[in-house]
């Protein structure tokens, strides 16, 4: 997949921004502050539906416009796909596929395909379960939309579940309306198990390889899926496991075991790299979770996804940037940096100076 024209209007510091990015490898140079991540967002919003740093779509609008919109041209496999994501000051966002208004924002998902790897995915390794959870979610929605609307239907049940669990603990009454949100909770559970079972699987071959290549075979990384339901993609285990937990849940007044419990070990040399890896370590296995999840990504889509790298070259040594160089070989690529020198030799296509929310040739 490959994005020929990118279109930014009111989005964050800029007021207009169009680039026509080579096939190859895309460097944003400038000094911190001036907007080159700001790129990489509006592209990764085209992907997911979500900006990387903000769950506020008001944030992504430049100060004192009424809208931000991002339009993206791209060439996959089967064709052209355009897609466009407006973003009101009020109302609702509004999503455009090739000109046409979309009914459901899940409709956005697999036309434009990326993965991002930044300074924040460290997050992923040392934080608790909810950052590794989107790391898998992120991918999964790209993939497989059944997966995005499954984890739509889960959110709104778990809200609804733990909404009523309040309420019986004022009126003991409305015990029998907790069943209908079990049984909800549990079908999407299963769902999104399944599907994170399967993809967690596929991730763990693909980055014990990645791994070795990265740490020159001196270590070994495995990552585990670690379901809060035994048996998990059963609907009924997770039915089982929802009614097991109900005096705990209505003294809590909180859903204890579902989906949104679920997490993912990341094992270096067997020891969890969140408590016993060093800093070293656990960059390394960010980096490999993340090309590795691009490796995926290719094997399921037929095509390579786009590679976005936002200020991660001056985070790596010189080893895991020449590593990383020797992964992007026909990948479209982004890459901000503050210092060409970062870039370890990679053979850059476009380069654009960044400066005040305007970009121009480099």
């Amino acid at each position: 997949m490959k994005i020929t024209h990118a279109e930014l209007t009111h989005f964050r510091s800029y007021e207009a921004c169009e680039l026509a990015p080579c096939e190859g490898v895309n460097v944003l140079l400038g000094d911190n502050g001036q907007g080159k991540t700001n790129v990489l967002e509006a592209l990764y919003l085209c992907c997911t539906g979500r900006s990387h740093r903000t769950r506020q779509d008001r944030d992504l609008i430049r100060w004192g416009a009424d809208f931000a919109s991002v339009r993206l041209e791209a060439e996959r496999r089967d064709g052209s796909h355009e897609v466009e994501v407006t973003l009101p000051a009020l109302g609702r966002r509004r999503i455009r596929i090739a000109g046409q208004e979309a009914s459901r924002s899940g409709e956005l998902l697999g036309h434009v395909t990326g993965v991002l790897f930044s300074p924040e995915d460290l997050r992923t390794v040392k934080d608790g379960p909810a950052e590794r959870r989107r790391f898998v979610d992120m991918a999964l929605s790209q993939l497989r939309p059944a997966y995005y609307y499954a984890l739509q239907r889960y959110n709104r049940a778990l809200k609804q579940r733990n909404e009523t669990l309040k309420v019986i603990a004022a009126q003991p009454a409305f015990m029998a309306t907790l069943d209908a949100w079990d049984e909800q909770l549990a079908a999407a559970g299963a769902e999104l198990m399944a599907h994170r079972r399967a993809y967690i699987e596929k991730l763990c071959a693909v980055a014990a390889e990645t791994h070795q290549g990265i740490a020159d075979g001196r270590e070994r990384l495995e990552i585990r899926y670690l379901p809060s339901v035994t048996m998990g993609d059963d609907v009924q285990a997770n039915l089982e496991a929802l009614f097991g937990a109900r005096e705990t849940d209505l003294k809590r007044l909180t859903t204890s075991v579902g989906a949104h419990r679920d997490d993912v070990q990341i094992l270096v040399e067997g020891r969890d790299v969140r408590a016993f890896g060093s800093q070293g370590q656990q960059r390394t296995a960010a980096l490999s979770m993340r090309l590795s999840e691009l490796d995926v990504m290719r094997g399921e889509l037929g095509e390579w996804p786009m590679l976005m790298l936002d200020d991660v070259m001056s985070e790596l040594d010189p080893g895991r940037r020449r590593q990383l160089v020797s992964h992007l070989q026909g990948i479209q690529t982004f890459i901000t940096c503050t210092d060409a020198d970062d870039l370890a030799g990679a053979e850059v296509g476009r380069a654009w100076k960044v400066e005040n929310g305007e970009l121009r040739e480099a």
